[in-house]
């Protein structure tokens, strides 16, 4: 699918924190400037996260937790130096607790996430167009969601 702007970035995140379950991890694959902490916005719009909070990249904290109608765990795994790291802050516990956890670089711990992970694979067209790809080992997993990004206009 395809974000022509940064309003089409968030709105698209804001679908999939619509329609995301308790336990889910979004694995977000893609280099810089890709988007990926803006669709982390959007989604955290759909959460409901109050709009007082800020969600930001959480690069040198590693996590940033935020209320919502699940909590959200937004994790950032740029400057991860490596396996310890993702004991000190606490992984096991996001990644499979009840919240959502958004993970930013997750190809840096591919081995590590659950099996029902939805992946978002993102690359950047131009300055303002950004492609999404969405996926999941188990597609069935993700059918509700790809049904909503559809009646959206996205896919």
């Amino acid at each position: 699918m395809a974000s022509d702007s940064l309003e089409e970035t968030l709105h698209i995140g804001k679908i999939i924190g619509e329609h995301v379950l308790p336990g889910t991890v979004i694995a977000l694959i893609g280099d810089l400037g890709t988007g990926k902490t803006s669709l982390t916005q959007g989604i955290a719009s759909g959460l409901d996260v109050p709009g007082d909070y800020y969600v930001t990249s959480p690069t040198f904290t590693l996590v940033n937790e935020y209320p919502g109608r699940l909590p959200l765990y937004h994790v950032d795994l740029y400057r991860l130096s490596g396996p310890t790291d993702l004991e000190d802050l606490g992984y096991e516990e996001y990644a499979y607790g009840e919240g959502l956890m958004v993970v930013e670089w997750a190809e840096k711990i591919m081995d590590r996430l659950p099996k029902k992970t939805i992946f978002i694979h993102m690359d950047r067209i131009s300055e303002e167009s950004r492609s999404l790809v969405v996926y999941s080992a188990d597609d069935a997993e993700i059918s509700e969601l790809k049904k909503a990004l559809e009646k959206g206009g996205y896919l």
